[in-house]
């Protein structure tokens, strides 16, 4: 039991938060717990519901930072533009895939409408994080602090991730600026069968190019057209990726004593103070080796997308649009200057995207296709057991000669049986 029973906080991270209250009550006089209770219950509002981060909070951040930023309304203009380039981006890549035509409709968004549309995605990737950076804040207290703080040491388990969600909006306001189409990232963030570009952030990407902007507009197009095909095409695709995510969550370790560092300068009074810390990573997660096997199976699946993409935009390019290779260049450069999927990732989930994975495994999908056709590229994606490793992407040559020997697999033998699937409901069917 604590030697000082005032402060049941003695000798964890929140020793120095809940001294500065004591402060206040007079020299040696005892916690204002009504002060207290005010204070957190502000930095807590409106994560009440018990989700780990105050996505409210998160949306209001984003849309404030998109405003600051500049943002305007789309025109019917905009619109019509994104409609024509998603039709003959359609049309282009049915030479190039069998993958099927995805995109029912298409849509031209504002930074705003990008951040209202794919929250809900955003939630379904921060969330498991979120929920273990948390679970670090009600963690670092003994069982006899959480003992005397009572109610308080739920509050407590809450700060954290409620306080993720100023990070998460900052995050997600400055990447509405940056991202030219749902998919630009790799993930499905946008609504299923919708291929959407981004006007403005089109305009952005073209800037100093010196190409005409049908052309940029076509390209980017056909790059969120490829995308839509491959996760409509392949169904459990989006819950392996997704899956991913939340096996790297399960494996998020917290420094507390990084927590204890950083609660020794906040005000407690000042709700913008544990915004502060965060942004300078108060709840950055250490490595684990779970961790990092999680973020390779990751770091694999998203290379994997991006570079089929790549290699099927290039397939349906090279006799038509000469200016295929500069905005193919153009598209890498971004990716490997750290642009904005690769920050905004190392921000909510502490995923570094690898450009030279992404180069690999597009070099991987063209060795496949020249030595199966595009029938047995994309064939590959009828099963995950079927999918390059990360070892065959440090071999692209290699496991495309043996390619071959996967044409005489029985796809069928790798498909669930409906047994299979009335017992796991992530099978794909």
């Amino acid at each position: 039991m604590s030697d000082e029973p005032d402060n049941p906080f003695k000798g964890t991270p929140f020793e120095a938060m809940f001294q500065q209250f004591s402060g206040a009550a007079g020299a040696g006089g005892a916690p204002d717990l009504n002060a207290i209770f005010a204070q957190v219950q502000q930095l807590l509002s409106g994560s009440g519901d018990g989700k780990p981060v105050n996505w409210d909070l998160a949306k209001d951040i984003a849309r404030k930072t998109v405003s600051a930023g500049g943002d305007r309304s789309i025109t019917p203009t905009d619109s019509d533009r994104v409609a024509d380039a998603v039709r003959l981006a359609e049309h282009w890549l049915d030479e190039a895939t069998t993958l099927p035509e995805a995109s029912t409709t298409s849509a031209a968004w504002s930074r705003a409408e990008w951040v209202e549309n794919t929250l809900p995605v955003w939630q379904t990737i921060v969330d498991p994080v979120a929920e273990h950076v948390a679970g670090a804040m009600g963690n670092a207290l003994p069982a006899e602090a959480q003992q005397l703080a009572g109610p308080m040491a739920g509050m407590l388990r809450q700060l954290g991730g409620s306080i993720f969600g100023a990070q998460v909006g900052q995050a997600l306001g400055e990447l509405a600026g940056e991202v030219v189409s749902s998919s630009d990232i790799g993930l499905p963030l946008g609504p299923t069968g919708q291929a959407v570009l981004l006007p403005d952030n089109v305009a952005k990407f073209a800037e100093g190019l010196g190409l005409a902007d049908e052309d940029v507009r076509l390209y980017l197009a056909l790059r969120e057209v490829a995308h839509q095909r491959l996760y409509a095409g392949v169904p459990w695709l989006r819950q392996h990726v997704l899956a991913a995510v939340a096996d790297y969550a399960a494996g998020i370790e917290v420094d507390t004593g990084k927590i204890e560092r950083a609660m020794a300068d906040i005000d407690p009074q000042n709700p913008e103070a544990m915004q502060e810390a965060l942004a300078g990573g108060l709840f950055e997660p250490e490595d684990s080796e779970q961790q990092k096997a999680a973020l390779v199976r990751l770091e694999t699946a998203l290379a994997l997308v991006e570079g089929w993409v790549d290699d099927v935009v290039r397939q349906s390019t090279k006799d038509r649009m000469p200016a295929a290779v500069q905005l193919a260049e153009t598209v890498r450069r971004r990716r490997a200057a750290g642009g904005p999927a690769e920050q905004t990732f190392a921000t909510l989930v502490g995923l570094q995207l690898r450009p030279r994975r992404l180069r690999d495994a597009a070099n991987l999908w063209a060795a496949v296709r020249d030595a199966r056709g595009v029938e047995g590229r994309d064939e590959l994606w009828s099963h995950p057991d079927l999918l390059p490793s990360a070892s065959d992407l440090d071999d692209p040559i290699g496991f495309a000669q043996h390619a071959g020997e996967l044409a005489d697999i029985d796809i069928t033998d790798f498909l669930p049986t409906e047994d299979d699937q009335d017992n796991n409901p992530d099978t794909p069917k």
